[in-house]
């Protein structure tokens, strides 16, 4: 059996192979979405395809939809053409359970690919007579964060980004110049109401997205591009609303035991490929069954009933509470707990470490009893419950190959998120920080990972961190195996609020993470050792 059209028409054998397949009228459901489309989504990956594209197929299933999503790419050519194009425009989804089993699915909800490049001029010009539509609802994206970014580091345009504000809306290239202008095609062509949602991993995304795309309309407005008015309407919710949301759903790289699966199911032509962008894409996507979806609720041209799909519609504080939540306490914490310690330990996969029942104690203890008292508790989600689905499920998934080593880049940037907001939590509350052994004991192994040596005293690869180079400088002089060449070295860093959020050394942990860093460089196995003499209530 292989994913395309034809193939469908044997259902039994896809009901033998353990595959659901779609309950709608996929030829009516294209026909419908040609004739009045309703949502663009901008970012055509794994996490569209697991997830959103599976939102709208349960609305389709259900009979609350009778039209499908049109996928869009800025970026990847050949993934529209090789794996969109070459399969019907259908995607194998595998749900990885936590107990080791899949589940399979034919995701159908995508009713046209294309690709967002004036440089292919018969997919741009469909894109532009989607936006013209009044049908038209939402436009959304999961192209990650940096692709909203308009500059680089310096601060100054990406040269690609400075040739299209120079070019005006005719020819753009970047992401968020062509979304501006279709967007200003839109606007040109009736300005019909429309809500643009970014439903990327970051927090205050919307804001992100609105900031983009009002900065290339004002540059081009200056030149006089547009006129004042496009940059009026972007301007007024009532007319193009940016939605805030918060994502949560793990989809790692298609698996080859999972394609192994599927092919002793009878399923065929499943390999992945690498496109010539670098993008690594299979036929099949394979994710987690846990995820969230929780959205503003501002959609001045209507929207799908996507509540009925299992997503959180609310208001702005909310989905902030949410994110809040999530990032500070009850998943990202964690896992950079586990990502340091597992880089010290020799681990090289985050499900492994939760069969360590000292690394398992770290979490729940950082999650439940330190994290939980201080918790942003959004309403729409139990906190409690999002732990233990995370600690319980999530974690220890075996099919989830995420490395603490790639868990462990950017740390620095993390940290003041992950471990200083809790810190400013009980600061703020005045409660004792007599019962926080875990939060300095993350602290305390991020400073030891520094040192590049694991717990039995070998050279180990640091991940990518902006500030790496400046903290070992800082860190420079102190030995392993010699706690007494430690001196002040620590203070410097506990100290820096623009890492921790806060001075670190105004409070009594800074002592606390001193003494675990000591203790952890004292020779092979001082890691663990550290770990089980201070968690072993």
């Amino acid at each position: 059996m292989k994913v395309n059209l034809n193939a469908l028409q044997d259902a039994a054998g896809w009901q033998h192979a353990g595959v659901r397949l779609p309950q709608f009228d996929i030829a009516a459901m294209r026909e419908s979405t040609k004739n009045a489309p309703i949502w663009v989504h901008f970012g055509a990956g794994n996490i569209f395809r697991a997830f959103i594209a599976s939102l709208q197929q349960r609305l389709l299933d259900s009979g609350d939809a009778q039209r499908g999503i049109i996928a869009a790419d800025t970026f990847d050519v050949d993934n529209i053409r090789m794996i969109y194009g070459g399969y019907d425009n259908l995607t194998m989804s595998v749900t990885l359970n936590a107990d080791a089993t899949i589940d399979k699915e034919i995701v159908a909800s995508v009713a046209e690919a294309l690709v967002a490049q004036p440089s292919q001029p018969a997919d741009y010009a469909r894109l532009k007579a989607i936006f013209a539509a009044p049908s038209l609802q939402m436009v959304s994206f999961t192209i990650t964060e940096k692709g909203y970014a308009l500059r680089q580091m310096d601060g100054n345009y990406l040269p690609v980004v400075e040739e299209d504000l120079q070019n005006g809306p005719q020819h753009p290239r970047h992401a968020m110049t062509i979304v501006a202008a279709l967007l200003y095609h839109r606007f040109e062509n009736g300005k019909a109401p429309l809500a643009v949602v970014s439903m990327d991993n970051c927090s205050h995304n919307g804001e992100k997205l609105q900031s983009s795309i009002l900065e290339v309309a004002r540059a081009w407005q200056r030149k006089g591009f547009v006129p004042a008015g496009f940059v009026e309407w972007l301007s007024d919710e009532k007319q193009v609303s940016f939605p805030w949301s918060m994502i949560d759903k793990i989809t790692p790289r298609p698996a080859p035991a999972v394609q192994k699966m599927l092919a002793d199911a009878g399923i065929e032509d499943m390999a992945p490929i690498q496109t010539p962008h670098g993008t690594f894409v299979a036929p099949f996507v394979n994710a987690e069954r846990p995820q969230y979806l929780v959205v503003e609720d501002v959609f001045p041209n209507g929207r799908p009933a996507l509540e009925k799909a299992g997503v959180y519609f609310t208001d702005r504080e909310t989905v902030n509470k949410t994110e809040r939540m999530k990032v500070t306490t009850c998943l990202n914490p964690l896992h950079t707990a586990l990502a340091v310690y597992g880089c010290l330990l020799g681990y090289t996969l985050i499900c492994e470490e939760m069969k360590d029942e000292d690394l398992v104690k770290l979490v729940r203890r950082l999650g439940y009893q330190e994290g939980l008292p201080v918790v942003t508790d959004p309403g729409i989600l139990s906190p409690r419950a999002f732990i233990d689905e995370v600690v319980e499920q999530r974690l220890p998934n075996p099919f989830m190959p995420d490395a603490p080593q790639r868990i462990a880049t950017d740390t620095s940037q993390k940290v003041g998120i992950r471990f200083g907001e809790t810190i400013k939590s009980y600061v703020a509350e005045n409660r004792p920080m007599d019962q926080l052994i875990a939060l300095p004991l993350a602290i305390a192994g991020w400073l030891r990972y520094l040192l590049g040596i694991d717990d039995q005293g070998k050279a180990m690869p640091l991940s990518s961190d902006p500030l790496l180079s400046e903290l070992q400088k800082q860190l420079a002089g102190i030995e392993w195996s010699k706690p007494e060449t430690v001196g002040d070295k620590l203070k410097p860093i506990l100290s820096n609020a623009l890492i921790f959020g806060s001075d670190l050394t105004a409070t009594p942990l800074a002592n606390r993470i001193e003494g675990y860093f000591l203790e952890e460089i004292q020779g092979p196995g001082a890691v663990l050792n550290t770990l089980k003499k201070y968690l072993a209530e």
